[in-house]
């Protein structure tokens, strides 16, 4: 059985004219495996509501969660990890299986501790977090406006697309790669 991805809330970012971010929220998806329950990113605070009635309606609790992983420390990325208080909160690294085709991709530059959740299903599944933050740093190739390392940050780029069909980006809809378009929110 391939693990299966829900996007249980798309990120979103609101810039001023000037490029400053006015807001920022961060993509929470649900990997389910069959055995296993994984929430990538929790949102931030204040979103707690719509990560709730998501989740139910995939007919699960904050208590039925497994893991729980962080692209990055940020909080808007970690806000809601008291959400799920049963779930073991993971550092994983370079290389580790979470589950049967679910692995972890160093993906640096936005933030030093940045990590992608690579989900082998039926497509490649690639959780970017802020290592590819919208749809359009995608089709204009740039990398996060806001990093520390803007080589490693177009390298980690780069790794992304080279084996994902599907980005779930930290602060936009998924989408394909192939498509170069919008995509759903189940794979």
């Amino acid at each position: 059985m391939f693990p299966r991805v829900y996007l249980l809330k798309p990120g979103s970012i609101l810039k001023d004219d000037s490029g400053a971010i006015l807001d920022a929220r961060s993509s929470v998806t649900l990997i389910s495996t069959g055995t296993r329950r994984i929430i990538v990113d929790t949102g931030l605070m204040g979103e707690e509501k719509i990560i709730l009635e998501r989740l139910a309606e995939s007919g699960l609790h904050p208590e039925d969660i497994d893991s729980v992983i962080n692209t990055h420390a940020h909080q808007d990325h970690t806000g809601n990890n008291f959400l799920f208080s049963r779930a073991k909160v993971l550092s994983p690294e370079e290389g580790d299986l979470i589950a049967i085709g679910v692995k972890i991709m160093d993906t640096p530059g936005h933030s030093t501790d940045s990590i992608s959740v690579v989900v082998e299903s039926q497509n490649v599944v690639v959780l970017a977090g802020d290592a590819l933050p919208t749809f359009s740093n995608y089709v204009k190739g740039v990398p996060p406006a806001h990093h520390v390392d803007r080589v490693m940050a177009c390298r980690s780029m780069s790794r992304i697309l080279k084996i994902a069909d599907v980005v779930i980006p930290g602060h936009d809809r998924p989408f394909s790669v192939r498509d170069k378009a919008y995509a759903g929110l189940q794979y």
